[in-house]
């Protein structure tokens, strides 16, 4: 697709001339680029021939401006800095599970491991609100995952994705984020040391614009590329009306695997999970059914990935983790079940809440974490 006239430098400036004009989308740019071969030619050919090829009387206004010649600088300046690349639909290192789809971006914005966008990837993704439990799940499947050798995908939102990243670096797989912003903006912001963390040893990556502010729009549009870059999606907690319901319908459309974790009849971040489960998902209850769905081996290190982990001081038959069960409850009603006084259930809460077994949730209730 290279026009071979075209200097390397000047290469990558058609690619963000054509990419950077408001008002052509991907589905327009690509329609040029089987049109005309390159970048440079769609822009050197005449208006009249291109026309055909624009929308509308705005597309065609905004065709004849061009791109802001201040944004093409400063997108060559970002991309010619260290750990920083811009890849185009025509480089030999553009994902090819992403080409493969339907609507596969022009470019991507890529801070960090550019190489890990072709590596075999699992996606994570899960509400923003999520649990302690939730949060907990998340963070433990994508580290037993990524020590077996699966990239962890998800979209750098607050909860279920933070976790995710957070396992998913624990691990020789790494993680992608895929997000709704500019590669140069961090959202949200409470998740600045996260995404640092990311650019030194995994990869972030977005299709939008340096400077591209969050908009409710480009969400879902990046959940596409989450579950295109993935060889499966897993769901581990959502409402019914969740953007992770939108990431799995693209997986299924795509042909990727969908799995999600069930979890409590009563509560409301399981509905989107169990949706799922009754259209067909995978129900999931350890990183080994993802493995044995994907057919995945990696040897030695997915082996002892997937050898269960030990808690960290032996709970088996603690009668207070037996009535407290695995839905959060208060210390009252935990006491009424097990028979002990309430200062002793709000001492022992406390011992296996620094141990890492139970969490305390809103409301001065507590939930099981293992």
């Amino acid at each position: 697709m290279t026009d071979p006239t075209e200097s390397p430098d000047g290469w990558l400036e058609d690619w963000l001339r054509l990419t950077l004009i408001p008002g052509v989308g991907p589905v327009t740019q690509r329609r040029l680029l089987r049109t005309y071969g390159s970048p440079g030619a769609a822009l050197r050919a005449p208006l009249a021939a291109v026309s055909s090829e624009l929308a509308n009387a705005a597309a065609r206004e905004a065709w004849t401006r061009g791109a802001d010649p201040q944004a093409v600088a400063d997108a060559l300046r970002w991309a010619a800095q260290p750990g920083h690349a811009v890849v185009t639909l025509s480089d030999p290192g553009y994902p090819r599970a992403l080409l493969e789809t339907a609507d596969p971006p022009s470019l991507l914005y890529v801070v960090g491991r550019a190489d890990l966008l072709d590596r075999p990837a699992l996606a994570i993704v899960g509400s923003r609100n999520a649990t302690a439990s939730g949060i907990e799940t998340a963070r433990s499947f994508a580290r037993t995952l990524s020590d077996g050798g699966l990239t962890i995908v998800s979209g750098l939102a607050m909860g279920v994705d933070g976790a995710a990243h957070e396992g998913g670096l624990c691990g020789p797989g790494r993680t992608i984020a895929v997000i709704g912003t500019g590669a140069d903006i961090v959202y949200p912001a409470r998740h600045r040391d996260l995404a640092h963390r990311i650019a030194d040893d995994g990869a972030i990556v977005s299709e939008f614009a340096l400077g591209t502010r969050p908009a409710k729009s480009n969400f879902p549009l990046r959940n596409r590329i989450i579950s295109a870059l993935s060889r499966g999606v897993l769901v581990v907690e959502a409402a019914l009306r969740s953007g992770s319901l939108v990431t799995a319908r693209h997986a299924a459309e795509q042909g990727r695997e969908v799995f999600a974790i069930p979890g409590s009849i009563h509560s409301p971040l399981s509905k989107g999970c169990h949706a799922l489960i009754k259209q067909g998902a995978k129900l999931v209850e350890s990183a080994e059914d993802v493995f044995e769905e994907l057919r995945w081996r990696s040897g030695p290190a997915a082996a002892s990935a997937r050898a269960p982990a030990a808690d960290p001081a032996p709970v088996d038959g603690d009668p207070l983790l037996d009535a407290l069960g695995f839905d959060p409850c208060d210390v009252e009603i935990i006491a009424t079940r097990a028979r002990i006084p309430v200062e002793a259930v709000t001492a022992r809460l406390l011992e296996l809440e620094l141990l890492g077994i139970v969490a305390a949730v809103p409301g001065g209730r507590y939930q099981r974490l293992r």
